[in-house]
């Protein structure tokens, strides 16, 4: 065989088997987004957030998962969380409020955000993170199955963590619209249709059991609506007669159909450039 076909095969093989992930520089950012074919973390420069203390309406959320972090960070015990509930309500904005808190504490801990889509290659991320000299706050937001969706497997390696276990310096936060992960109709068709109804759909069902900590979210009211927007005006210095802001804040909301802290941070971003302010 040719020098030439040896260097296509390998070529080749290599293509197939690509080399190991290479470690990046965790101290240079605190925040990485995790990818896949091929393997990389990348870093995130500045991260898109708001401030913990601009949460409005979660406040027993907020000093729950902030303890919880707290213990975690220092190198204590401390539990998975689910954030559960509904939508526009703070639970990303939350896990990402909270690290920016424990990092002000000077607690150098890093998140990494897994996408739903990558959650196969999990295993394969908890081997590289186990051996970093960082803690680290595993995040997969907006979490959920379909009917004949197989990722959830994957999920419990970061939950039970199989025979090596949970690595010791990674914690799993992830946010979903949905309390089980899965939609009512897919639990209620199974059990309906097994033999066996109450085995049916435990091993899903119970994947939510996994978390040790379990946050809900609710629909807010029109006084929560309205607080979030006033502190957003206040944090950035947008002046409004008060009338006025309520008025049409009020009249934003009803043209949405609904209220949440997207809603009100989408009005806001709204009254801001009408008042030439950037956000």
């Amino acid at each position: 065989m040719s020098d030439a076909a040896l260097i296509r095969i390998a070529n080749a093989l290599e293509r197939m088997s690509p080399a190991p992930l290479e470690a990046p520089d965790f101290a240079e950012a605190e925040a990485f987004l995790w990818h896949t074919s091929p393997d990389q973390l990348e870093p995130i420069a500045k991260v898109s957030r708001v401030d913990l203390d601009l949460l409005v309406g979660i406040d027993r959320s907020r000093d729950v998962l902030l303890e919880n972090t707290l213990r975690f960070a220092r190198g204590m015990s401390a539990n998975n969380a689910l954030l559960w509930g509904a939508r526009g309500m703070g639970k990303s904005s939350l896990v990402k409020a909270v690290h920016a808190q424990i990092n002000a504490q000077g607690l150098p801990l890093k998140v990494v955000e897994l996408q739903r889509e990558d959650l196969p290659s999990v295993t394969r991320l908890l081997a590289f993170l186990r051996g970093a000299p960082y803690r680290f706050l595993l995040f997969c937001d907006d979490l959920s199955f379909s009917h004949d969706d197989q990722h959830y497997k994957s999920l419990k390696a970061v939950l039970d963590g199989g025979i090596a276990g949970r690595p010791d310096n990674v914690i799993f936060y992830a946010t979903s619209n949905r309390r089980h992960l899965m939609p009512r109709d897919m639990i209620e068709n199974e059990r309906s249709s097994a033999i066996n109804p109450g085995e049916a759909v435990e091993e899903k069902v119970s994947l939510s059991d996994r978390f040790g900590l379990w946050l809900g979210f609710h629909p807010c009211d029109q006084d929560q609506y309205l607080s979030m927007i006033e502190g957003y005006c206040a944090a950035h210095g947008v002046a409004v007669d008060p009338e006025v802001l309520r008025a049409e804040a009020i009249e934003w909301q009803a043209t949405r159909g609904s209220r949440s802290g997207r809603v009100a941070w989408q009005f806001f971003v709204d009254l801001a450039g009408r008042h030439g302010v950037v956000v």
